[in-house]
């Protein structure tokens, strides 16, 4: 269930359990955060509401300012929901949003329109004008708003804290493998299929050029094994693929471009179709070659270790 906006939420809605962040990517931290909501939920019998801002914060209160995003709000809302949400808030981030107060937004957000009766958030968490409210703050309004606050210790692995930021961290460096471990997950840029140069169909590997979303973490340039997706989000279809990211240097390619070969298939056309790629690892750094058939004796090489390393979505 989708709320856009306070307005969606019916009146009759009834207390509650909510977690609150952006919540980009829906990462494992995250997924601690949502799982303890939901223990908290179940124990009350309270339905689970995860509350988000689209756009991201950073863009309304410092314009220019947003990070490159994990994922789309369609795909956020689909992950959430897969945690095992109730329902989603997806509350639009404007310029009066950001200027409530710590004690407005508790009010009414919170106790007001989503009747609130446990909230968890990270042990980080901040909110209210210029970020002025912390947990210790929002615990202290809960306590007169009659509903209990929890902020949980972040977690992480071996190399960091569970975050978005290291996440992105790692996608900006092509180690779109780590990003996955955290993710629990391939990592997905959407976006439309385009018109390229259409020069992979006359070297026998005809590529879909992706046009990503606006502000889509795109991994560093280089070659991946992953997987060509149709009707990302809804009834998928994954299509082995190798996913090249770069200008083309061995063409003195200007633009960069996003671009997959769907290993073994033939005929497909997917101009103006809405996909998405899912990097599974990268294969190697993009490379300037002697000749076009060094090139593709590269390629053919490339090709056999994604059909290798995607062989599991046959």
């Amino acid at each position: 269930m989708r709320f856009n906006g306070l307005d969606e939420i019916p009146a009759d809605w009834p207390r509650s359990a909510v977690t609150i962040g952006v919540f980009d990517g829906v990462h494992r931290g995250h997924r601690a955060i949502i799982e303890r909501t939901r223990a908290l939920a179940a124990a009350e019998a309270l339905p689970v509401v995860a509350v988000t801002f689209n756009p991201h914060p950073s863009e309304v209160v410092r314009p220019g300012s947003q990070p490159a995003m994990l994922s789309s709000v369609e795909q956020r809302v689909e992950l959430l929901e897969a945690a095992g949400v109730d329902a989603v808030l997806v509350m639009p981030f404007t310029k009066e949003l950001s200027q409530l107060a710590p004690e407005e937004f508790a009010a009414e957000v919170l106790a007001g329109r989503l009747h609130a009766r446990r909230v968890v958030v990270g042990a980080n968490f901040r909110f209210g004008h210029r970020a002025t409210g912390t947990v210790e703050t929002l615990r202290s309004l809960g306590a007169d708003l009659d509903f209990v606050v929890e902020g949980l210790e972040l977690l992480g692995g071996e190399h960091s804290t569970w975050s978005s930021s290291y996440v992105r961290q790692c996608i900006s460096e092509g180690d779109v493998s780590e990003a996955a471990s955290v993710l629990t997950r391939p990592h997905r840029a959407e976006g439309v299929v385009v018109h390229g140069d259409h020069r992979g169909r006359d070297l026998g590997y005809p590529t879909a050029n992706l046009q990503p979303i606006a502000n889509a973490a795109v991994p560093a340039d280089g070659v991946y094994a992953g997987w060509l997706v149709r009707a990302p989000n809804e009834r998928e279809v994954a299509l082995p693929a190798a996913i090249s990211i770069g200008t083309n240097p061995t063409f003195d390619g200007v633009g960069r471009r996003v671009e997959a070969y769907a290993v073994d298939e033939t005929g497909l056309d997917l101009y103006g179709e809405y996909v998405s790629f899912d990097f599974a690892t990268r294969l190697r750094p993009t490379l300037r070659f002697d000749d076009v058939d060094a090139l593709l004796e590269q390629m053919a090489v490339d090709v056999d270790r994604a059909r290798t390393l995607t062989a599991r979505a046959d």
